[in-house]
């Protein structure tokens, strides 16, 4: 293979490497494990990466929410979690097998490519799962605790952007 093909190949891998490792959840909370999400999923206006259900049941007495406005944020995000948790477990795997395959020299590109379009599906199901429960969590706040919500990520957001400038 030329040098060109192993430039293109491994440009691609790392590409793809740097994808699968910035991405973060949104509707659950951050922990240990992280979880792929996409760029560009916002509910109201919030940030990428921001867990925001977990953030309006952080701050519940802030936003004022009711008991079973709790219960309900409380249900959507463990529904959420459950369904995504093999989803993740699946996509990591393909993963796994993506980096395998562009190893290999010469790679099977027919193979490769099926492996992307496959991983491509999971990650479709779990950008739809996500704004699935960004809606059922919106629809549970009313609008002046939605507007608060927003307020609220706005300034974490704005502090999480001046730490970061000052450490840099």
């Amino acid at each position: 293979m030329n040098r060109v093909g192993k430039l293109f190949i491994g440009g691609a891998a790392f590409a793809l490497a740097a994808m699968i490792g910035v991405n973060v959840p949104l509707a659950s909370a951050q922990d240990a494990t992280k979880k792929p999400a996409m760029r560009g999923d916002r509910m109201m206006g919030g940030y990428v990466g921001a867990p925001l259900i977990s953030i309006a049941l952080k701050h519940k007495t802030e936003l004022n929410l009711a008991s079973d406005q709790v219960t309900n944020l409380e249900k959507i995000k463990s529904h959420y979690d459950s369904q995504v948790t093999p989803i993740h477990q699946q996509l990591t795997a393909i993963e796994k097998e993506i980096a395998t395959l562009t190893q290999q020299s010469p790679a099977n590109l027919i193979q490769l490519k099926a492996k992307i379009q496959e991983s491509e599906k999971y990650r479709s199901d779990l950008r739809y799962l996500r704004v699935e429960a960004l809606e059922n969590g919106k629809a549970v706040l009313n609008a002046q605790q939605q507007d608060q919500l927003k307020t609220l990520v706005r300034s974490q957001h704005e502090r999480f952007r001046k730490q970061s400038s000052q450490t840099s």
